[in-house]
């Protein structure tokens, strides 16, 4: 059960369980009145209930009038929580009944009172745990926060495999550098020698060895295109005496085509940053370079090519012949780390741990892109691409069934000596009514429930030694050599706590020790479901400790696997470090995850509601309404309508995704670049753009410029920093030895280590590239102008000039950025949020329409579709989430107008969490509905038609609520303060199923009797036991979709918080 759920019954043992030791129970069941509840809780305006820890009350037995169904009544009583009390929902008809087709009618109550001041330091729980940190943007605490990463990276390049990774860009670097250090090798290489340095930076050898291979092939191929294209556009802009007049004009039109080009593959296909990267600058050299000459130097197009050859050929030596990685030690430790979130969320007992249940969220989503990395790139490993993938899916199951079980319960914890002479002295106190049942189903199930949460615990460890051991990691990722890694014990142990636990459930249901009233007491269901959650979890590790036995059988020798992922998704997706060198990770996973969520609703379309007809033998009246034709009904067999196949569809789609951010990225790039460029096309400026080497301003502008994030004033302070510091470190070490080779290697060893540092592994990868180029060009383009005719200027005017080149590079994009569609972390979170909650209203819709209103069930088919949906959406939180720490970085000059306090990241947060417990609730229903048989209901289709209605009403209440709640946070306006209750409605459906189902019921039972007098009895208990998990089940059922109602509510808190509250006067007021 949600974490939710068992707050609420922690909360009401304390206040209406029994009176203490020595009470007697006043009956075999002691109903608690709604009344009396009501009067307990109050209104819904009362402070008291938090809106992170919400005191939900528990019940046990039933209700007169409402029948014996405890899991309504239970949800009846959250909402009265929710409800003004003394106030009529329209629950009693007096026998009218209402017959509608299409519209729903709803209830407009009080509106809840938003949170105080204290109710908002109390939302600082749902904040991601980067808030716990100092902010990164005030001056107090930025010594502080330096000095204590300085130490931890210290620590981690000393004592971790991070100092072998750093290692190897570095000495691929050096190597490069002492290189062009000696005369000899620049004079071979010619004026571009400084290219080869360049190169290992581009693609450094902190990667796997097939991530390497790739970026090779990449970076040549980008290389070859950018200067052939180059040439070509040298060849026509002197191929006349007319095209030599518009020399300059047809380079920059070439350019601009060029760019434009290039600028839309590295928006679109992420798998092509490389090639379209290394393009941009060699065509940016060719065209740029050298303007000068009258005549084409194709010297200098051939120079480049092969220093930059030779940079590559370096580099890929060095990540070969020193530590090489073939790919498996990233897997292995994904794996690792998930196993030991998996024995952490298994320690029982243990309150709801909101950062554990991200962690869990996280590692969903790591193990997802572990695979993808793998199968991406070409792999050296003992693992298979295809067990890695049901690896992947098995180990998904197992954190899904995580996040569903409930670790609050009894049954999870040894009680202490005191605990037990308590229930000692209330069992001799005469409490052996229904409270002893309560403590016979505890004592029965809590032993075989432990036992399996230790059979999980040893399984899920055999599970990680297994894994390491065949991925060859274990000595250095662990776990220790003192485990066994014999997945057949295990797995054997683990089958027979399954068996045992299945018998003694079996028992309890099967022989009769408990009546049948016992089934419909909260606290026995409450157990019954605890342990079923339980259960299920050990199911889905048990087919875990089977496919890693099977694993274990394969060839001890690695094999290289070619790169398996499918091509039409892998042009969308890139390996690891390139999503890290290339920089704005979160806002390029955040894009990306939420159009694999839209693409994946569009398939699920509502099909077209055809009211009901009417003949004319039944025109005075609504006799012949069929519930069939009006009931939800939603359509996920991916088909689509003819107007999205046709032509001017088509059109539509494409026109609309030009005016996406990949075509407002393009033409930044054109506009930057081609504004950068035009003194190189101006005659009185050609002597000192060639002599500055003034065309690395704009090869730096396309380096820096991102397709999503452009950057904020303190990435515009860190790069441009950077810049000047390597120009200046670069002209201090020419300047320390007067051009000594021997001093400006140490220099750059002491410089460049740091730098490729931050640009490697650090989590700010663009300035740390921006300050190692600038070092690099400058550095050892000063050795070059030794031997240039502008002997006058000297190296330090030199160094400053050039360092002046790449400051105005580096800032003019980031400029442009703040001004052309910027990318703001605070608007993309709103969107985001809007975004979700309207997804939040289509799987909704889905599930209802799918499991629980339904004509026919749902198949395997429909079951995968919406557990690849679910681990989409739960990315999508964990996006959201990233989405909410990057707003730390950003200025705020000005206060919303909205709400109470419009930036707040406390509402943000709480937000989030209300929407997340919502879908958690709704995973809940559609897994309880698998199990919830409501076939008397669904059988008569009379009860259908009688409960039509109010279904509809309940479940159209919460769409509206999310559409009108979504739209609110996308259009920024304000929320109305009256809407439709959910609450209201819900508790109607509840009213109305229970008297439709104890009509049922009675009827059943008049059968059953008959059933019994012919001798069917061995059937009857069958169908009896058939039917106590069914009411297990619809308990659990009943919870989640209350649950959603109650999350529903937090969310229209939370964002009349954020956009403010409308009210009918607010037009008036000045």
């Amino acid at each position: 059960m949600p974490g939710l759920s068992s707050q609420y019954q922690d909360d009401i043992g304390k206040r209406h369980s029994g009176p203490g030791p020595g009470a007697t129970s006043t009956g075999q069941l002691s109903p608690v009145s709604l009344s009396s509840l009501d009067q307990h809780y109050g209104s819904r305006d009362s402070s008291s209930a938090s809106p992170i820890k919400p005191q939900r009350p528990g019940f046990r037995g039933g209700t007169p009038g409402l029948g014996s169904r405890t899991s309504s009544t239970t949800s009846l009583l959250k909402l009265n929580h929710l409800l003004p009390k003394k106030e009529d929902h329209g629950t009693d008809t007096y026998g009218v009944r209402e017959v509608r087709d299409g519209f729903f009618d709803a209830v407009f109550l009080k509106a809840p009172r938003l949170p105080s001041k204290d109710g908002l330091e109390a939302l600082k729980a749902t904040l991601p745990a980067a808030f716990d940190q100092h902010n990164p943007l005030t001056i107090k605490h930025f010594l502080p926060n330096q000095w204590r990463k300085l130490k931890s990276v210290v620590h981690r390049v000393f004592t971790t495999q991070t100092g072998i990774t750093l290692l190897k860009p570095f000495v691929a670097y050096f190597i490069a550098y002492v290189l062009c250090l000696v005369p000899v090798v620049r004079h071979w290489l010619g004026p571009q020698y400084y290219i080869m340095a360049v190169s290992v930076i581009l693609n450094h050898p902190a990667r796997t060895v097939g991530a390497q291979v790739d970026g090779v092939v990449l970076t040549v191929l980008g290389t070859a295109i950018g200067i052939a294209w180059g040439a070509l556009a040298l060849l026509l802009s002197t191929s006349t005496l007319a095209a030599r007049a518009g020399y300059g004009g047809i380079l920059a039109l070439f350019l601009v085509v060029f760019v434009a080009s290039i600028a839309s593959i590295r928006a679109f296909f992420v798998r092509f940053y490389q090639a379209v990267l290394t393009a941009g600058i060699a065509v940016i050299y060719a065209t740029l370079s050298e303007t000068h000459n009258a005549t084409i130097p194709w010297s200098k197009l051939r120079g480049y090519a092969v220093a930059f050859l030779f940079g590559q050929a370096i580099a890929l030596a060095v990540n070969v012949l020193i530590c090489p990685d073939a790919g498996a030690r990233p897997l292995a430790t994904t794996l690792h780390q998930s196993f030991d979130l998996m024995l952490q969320a298994l320690e029982a007992p243990h309150a709801r741990d909101a950062r554990l249940r991200r962690q869990l969220s996280k590692s969903f989503v790591d193990l997802s892109e572990a695979y993808r990395d793998m199968a991406i790139d070409s792999t050296i490993s003992r693992f298979r691409p295809e067990d890695v993938l049901e690896l992947r899916n098995l180990m998904q199951a197992v954190l899904r069934a995580l996040l569903s079980m409930d670790t609050e319960t009894t049954l999870l914890g040894r009680p202490d000596d005191g605990e037990a002479n308590n229930g000692e002295e209330k069992q001799q106190g005469g409490d052996n009514g229904q409270n002893g049942h309560v403590k016979d189903v505890a004592e029965a199930l809590a032993t075989p429930t432990r036992d399996l949460l230790l059979s999980m615990c040893e399984g899920i460890r055999t599970c990680d030694i297994a894994l390491m051991g065949i991925s060859g990691y274990r000595k250095s990722t662990g776990p220790s050599t003192d485990f066994s890694s014999d997945t057949a014990v295990s797995k054997t142990r683990l089958g027979q706590t399954i068996s045992h636990f299945d018998s003694v459930e079996s028992l309890l249901l099967q022989s009769g020790r408990l009546p049948d009233s016992a089934i419909h007491d909260f606290e026995i269901v409450q157990l019954f479901v605890s342990a079923r959650h339980v259960r299920e979890t050990a199911a889905t590790v048990q087919h875990l400790l089977h496919h890693v036995s099977e694993m274990q059988t394969v060839p001890e020798r690695p094999r290289l696997w070619l790169p398996s992922y499918p091509f039409s998704k892998s042009v969308y997706r890139t390996n690891a470090q390139i999503r890290h060198d290339r920089g704005g990770v979160v806002a390029g996973s955040y894009q990306i995850t939420f159009g694999d969520i839209a693409r994946i609703l569009d398939k699920i379309t509502s099909r077209v509601h055809e009211p009901t007809g009417r003949t004319q033998t039944d025109a005075a009246g609504d006799t012949n309404l069929k519930p069939e034709t009006s009931a939800p009904r939603t359509g996920s067999d991916g088909t689509r309508s003819k107007s999205s196949t046709a032509t001017r569809y088509k059109i539509w789609r494409g026109l609309y995704r030009l005016q996406g951010y990949e075509s407002k990225y393009a033409l930044k790039a054109c506009l930057v670049t081609c504004l950068l460029a035009v003194p190189s096309y101006l005659e009185q400026s050609k002597w000192w753009w060639d002599q500055y080497q003034a065309w690395w301003a704009v090869a730096m502008s396309w380096v820096v410029m991102h397709p999503r994030v452009g950057g904020n004033l303190q990435d515009l302070l860190n790069r441009s920093c950077l810049a000047v510091l390597g120009a200046v470190w670069a002209g201090a070490g020419y300047a320390a030895g007067d051009g000594n080779p021997y001093v400006m290697a140490v220099f750059a060893g002491v410089y460049m280590l740091p730098m490729l540092y931050r640009y490697a592994l650090s989590t700010h990868p663009r300035s740390g590239l921006v300050g190692s180029l600038s070092f690099t060009v400058v550095s050892l383009g000063l050795l070059e102008a030794e031997h240039r005719e502008a002997a006058t200027t000297t190296p330090a005017v030199l160094a400053a000039r050039q360092g002046l080149v790449f400051f105005v590079g580096t800032a003019a994009p980031i400029l442009v950025n703040w001004v052309l569609w910027p990318f703001v972390a605070r608007h993309e979170l709103r969107s985001a949020l809007s975004s979700m909650l309207f997804f939040m209203s289509v799987t909704y819709r889905s599930t209802v329409a799918t499991y629980v209103y339904f004509d026919a069930p749902p198949t395997p088919t429909d079951i995968r579709r919406s557990e690849l949906l679910e681990g989409r959406l739960r990315e999508g939180f964990v996006r959201i989430r990233q989405l909410l720490v990057l707003t730390r970085h950003e200025l705020r000059l000005r206060g919303g107008g909205g709400g109470t306090d419009h930036h707040d990241p406390r509402c943000w947060a709480a937000l989030t969490e209300a929407c997340e417990r919502f879908f958690e609730h709704t995973i809940a229903v559609r897994q309880a509905a698998l199990f919830y048989d409501a076939g008397c209901l669904r059988a008569s289709p009379a009860a259908a038609e009688r409960l039509l209605p109010h279904r509809r009403d309940a479940v159209a209440t919460v769409l509206a609520n999310l559409y009108v709640l979504a739209g609110a946070l996308r259009a920024r306006r304000r929320v109305p303060r009256y809407l439709p209750s959910a609450a209201a409605a819900r508790k109607a459906l509840l009213v109305r199923s229970d008297e439709v189902e104890a009509e049922l019921t009675a009827q059943e039972a008049a059968e059953a009797e008959a059933e019994a007098g012919a001798g069917e009895g061995a059937g009857l208990r069958e169908v009896n036991t058939r039917r106590k998990w069914s009411d297990t089940y619809r308990f659990s059922y009943n919870q989640s979709l209350t649950g959603c109602i109650v999350q529903l509510e937090e969310m229209e808190k939370y964002t009349k918080l954020i956009v403010g509250e409308q009210g009918f006067d607010d037009q008036f007021s000045i």
